[in-house]
């Protein structure tokens, strides 16, 4: 994959998303399905949700990679995007593995993803992740993604009072 210029911060996740997004021309209702970590890929699948919400897609949020699971994403009037209790059937035109699949100690290999993938023919498959944790699993070998956006989170600094 060909790497594109070196972006900054939030904006610099979401913009490139929006964008790979729009360029794939999907019609109204079409649906973006995010596999990810139940609570840690959750606030990242929301913001990705509010980036596109004016795209009139219908987008969904699965836990790990059980599809009987999946929960819709609604906008909710002075909050964001939310994944709603309400279950929905996955009928991906885009799948979105979050990096925390990749995790060490996740119940989820690279090849039960690239299956994945695979069953859903015609899906493009976006790649979303931080510190290079697909590559560091040893995923992109595997898994055939047509976009990854990774973001670098170096340093983290914590800044305490003195006693």
């Amino acid at each position: 994959m060909a790497e594109h210029e070196p972006l900054r911060g939030i904006p610099g996740i979401l913009r490139p998303y929006k964008e790979y997004i729009k360029s794939l021309n999907l019609g109204e209702g079409d649906q973006v399905v995010y596999y990810g970590c139940v609570g840690t890929c959750t606030p990242f699948v929301e913001l990705l949700a509010v980036t596109i919400r004016g795209l009139h897609l219908r987008q969904a949020f699965v836990p790990l990679l059980e599809e009987k699971k999946a929960h819709a994403i609604h906008d909710v009037p002075d909050i964001g995007m939310q994944a709603s209790g309400e279950p929905v059937a996955v009928t991906p035109r885009v799948i979105v593995i979050m990096g925390g699949l990749a995790m060490p100690l996740m119940p989820v290999t690279k090849e039960q993803v690239r299956d994945l993938a695979v069953r859903h023919t015609g899906a493009k498959v976006v790649g979303v992740c931080f510190q290079n944790m697909f590559e560091r699993a040893g995923w992109t070998g595997t898994v055939s993604f047509d976009i990854i956006i990774n973001a670098m989170v170096e340093p983290v600094t914590v800044t305490r009072p003195a006693p």
